[in-house]
């Protein structure tokens, strides 16, 4: 295996690590998801702009075309945290990240009406993998409480994201990581501007979690994780990000005490030997 695929892979799993404390915060965070993602968004847009600048960044737009694909892009991506955080919020860490890793299945299945790619039945093998681990991660359903719900929400910010990584793709060899990621989170902003002008704030204990939330899992994470698909199909970082839900159980353990049951655990070995299958199967390509 040579030294720079070995990067690419370490590279992908910082940005996974990074990108799983979102579970954690989303969870601990008070404020309506609309606040929070509209906070974490500003605060990353602030920081990364920093960084355009630092590096001197042209910023220009060279096409309609691209300007929609960015714009079309941060809606979805907005869409995404939105779902998600609400997914956190109506159950636990666990069964929203795990819902939200539906994704890669749903990216495997999409991702040959944009690219000319043949949808492989390996991959499909992988993706399958994954939605049975998550069925014993997942409890009972019962379409009346916060749980089911929860699931629902996880699976439609899962359909949001798939689509925001496909049409980000068609961005990155054009633009720097950290400019696709700048504009899509000035979308984000400006979308969700009315729910914060309107919003009371009365508790001011969430302001630390949200900058990490803007500077660790959005501004750092999430950007490693948009330059991954440079060395990387999108089917293959989505399903090496399933690592994420492990990394953000262990977190929820740790910081929340949310105690995974046996399925849990079991769910969760499936993923990691998913991912470990396409890890390898990756750097042989």
């Amino acid at each position: 295996m040579k030294k720079q695929q070995l990067k690419n892979i370490f590279d992908l799993n910082i940005a996974v690590i990074l990108m799983s404390t979102s579970g954690v915060l989303g969870k601990s965070i008070l404020f309506p998801p609309e606040i929070t993602i509209w906070w974490r968004c500003l605060f990353a847009a602030f920081i990364i702009g920093l960084f355009c600048w630092y590096k001197k960044y042209n910023l220009k737009i060279k096409s309609k075309k691209d300007a929609v694909s960015l714009l079309l892009s941060g809606f979805l991506l907005g869409g995404h945290w939105v779902t998600y955080f609400y997914a956190l919020h109506l159950s636990n860490v666990a069964i929203g990240m795990l819902s939200l890793f539906t994704y890669p299945i749903i990216t495997t299945l999409l991702e040959p009406l944009f690219f000319k790619i043949k949808l492989s039945k390996y991959q499909l093998l992988l993706g399958v993998m994954i939605v049975i681990g998550i069925y014993f991660l997942t409890p009972e359903m019962n379409f009346e409480n916060n749980n089911t719900k929860g699931v629902l929400m996880g699976i439609l910010s899962a359909f949001f994201y798939a689509l925001r990584n496909i049409i980000t793709k068609k961005n990155v060899h054009h633009y720097n990581a950290s400019i696709v990621m700048l504009y899509q989170l000035i979308v984000v902003v400006l979308i969700l501007w009315p729910f914060s002008i309107t919003y009371n704030y009365v508790d001011t204990s969430n302001w630390i979690k949200i900058a990490s939330l803007a500077l660790i899992t959005t501004a750092l994470g999430h950007t490693l994780f948009v330059n991954s698909f440079k060395n990387f199909t999108i089917s293959t970082a989505s399903i090496m990000g399933s690592m994420s839900p492990i990394y953000g159980i262990i977190l929820g353990v740790i910081f929340l005490s949310e105690i995974p049951s046996t399925t849990t655990l079991f769910g969760g070995a499936l993923i990691l030997a998913t991912v470990f299958i396409e890890s390898i199967k990756s750097t042989k390509k």
